[in-house]
């Protein structure tokens, strides 16, 4: 679950992180008052979106006066802002972040990921702060500066202090830096989650500050985390993709014409590949699961051609918990409901695939069958150049 930058900032602020002041506004006469609790001379309007990249696409602009905020303000609110991860399309901004301006003497960049081959979280932190660290890592590895976590001591103190060291922070500095690492440690560790980025983590006159902060948090510990999950803008995340999981289906909006549901993450991942190498795009990733009945298929298939790209669709199922014939009985009950009008390739194989094959074949419907995955692929790839 991803949360938005002011959001984070709370979160990270409670656990004894330093931010700048700043306030979220949802309207342009709301972010005039924040500004004005805030004081001084300079502030910084924030779109907030869930992406990167909002400052090189205009959605971070610096005002001089109030009659700036409130002007940014205007054409920052309603707006689509497009950046390099939201699409063509963009995102709309529905509210935005204001934030003191700040005198920046330097920048540096500091994040905590979880590295799941180690089954530990990783601290980073770079000399090189406002540029991707995906960048830094290509262009410049040995500017990033890495620390394991221990999962049961945490962060330690020496380990910040080391990663200060590296960084070659002013000694009147380094101890408020040392406590940010191990405030920013602390907060990762008990709220779950999966990622945090300080990009740019800033060096003042006399502070460090988290001038920029993204949180992403695992979604099989929110039932632990209440308080986050109520954190969610559904107005951010893609409606098909929140439409399932209230079916506990795993589904992934991407921009392919090619409808997949498939059992299993790994399979879903092989059939995508297989259909890229005959030529074709998935339109989306969606993994029913071990257990789905024949409502949740169903469910799967709505989800599906809810999508208007989608042109054909390739259900492939490889029965061990799931059984090919409730598979079977949901496409024949979805077919039936929904008027598919689009070419209909089904693969099966596995646990009663026969008695499934047989429901396919005695349901009337125009569904092409495939001998395999290969066959599966070749047939939707086609079906879409026939049309």
């Amino acid at each position: 679950m991803n949360i938005h930058e002011f959001q984070a900032k709370k979160i990270l602020a409670e656990y004894g992180v330093s931010i700048p002041k700043g306030k979220e506004a949802y309207s342009v006469d709301e972010a005039v008052s924040v500004a004005k609790d805030i004081g001084g001379k300079k502030w910084v309007v924030k779109a907030q979106i869930h992406a990167g990249g909002r400052g090189k696409a205009g959605g971070v602009k610096i005002a001089d006066s109030i009659e700036e905020v409130e002007e940014i303000s205007k054409s920052l609110l309603g707006m689509q802002l497009v950046t390099h991860q939201t699409g063509p399309e963009g995102k709309k901004v529905n509210k935005i972040f204001i934030e003191q301006g700040i005198n920046i003497i330097s920048e540096l960049y500091l994040g905590v990921v979880l590295d799941r081959s180690n089954e530990k979280y990783v601290m980073m932190a770079s000399t090189e702060g406002g540029t991707e660290i995906e960048v830094v890592a290509k262009k410049a590895p040995e500017k990033i500066f890495k620390a394991e976590i221990d999962s049961l001591l945490g962060m330690q103190p020496y380990q910040a202090r080391q990663l200060v060291f590296k960084l070659g922070l002013e000694k009147s500095i380094s101890n408020k830096a040392i406590k940010f690492i191990l405030a920013l440690s602390k907060a990762v560790e008990q709220t779950d989650a999966s990622l945090v980025e300080i990009n740019p983590l800033v060096v003042t006159e006399d502070d460090v500050l988290a001038l920029d902060a993204k949180m992403n948090f695992d979604d099989n510990a929110l039932y632990r985390q209440q308080d986050i999950e109520k954190l969610r803008d559904e107005d951010e995340e893609d409606p098909r993709e929140l439409e399932a999981t209230k079916y506990d289906l795993n589904y992934i909006t991407l921009e392919g014409n090619i409808g997949c549901m498939v059992n299993g993450a790994g399979l879903a991942m092989a059939t995508m590949d297989i259909i890229k190498l005959e030529g074709g795009n998935p339109a989306n990733f969606l993994d029913v699961g071990g257990g789905a009945s024949k409502e949740r298929v169903e469910q799967a298939f709505k989800i599906i051609f809810s999508d208007k790209k989608v042109k054909a669709v390739l259900v492939n199922i490889f029965g061990g918990i799931m059984r090919c014939d409730i598979i079977a009985e949901g496409v024949v009950a979805a077919a039936k409901n929904i008027d598919i009008r689009v070419p209909l390739i089904v693969r099966l194989a596995g646990t009663n695939v026969e008695k499934g094959k047989e429901i396919l074949n005695s349901s009337g419907l125009d569904i092409i069958s495939a001998d395999n995955l290969g066959d599966a692929a070749k047939k939707v790839v086609q079906s879409i150049k026939e049309l």
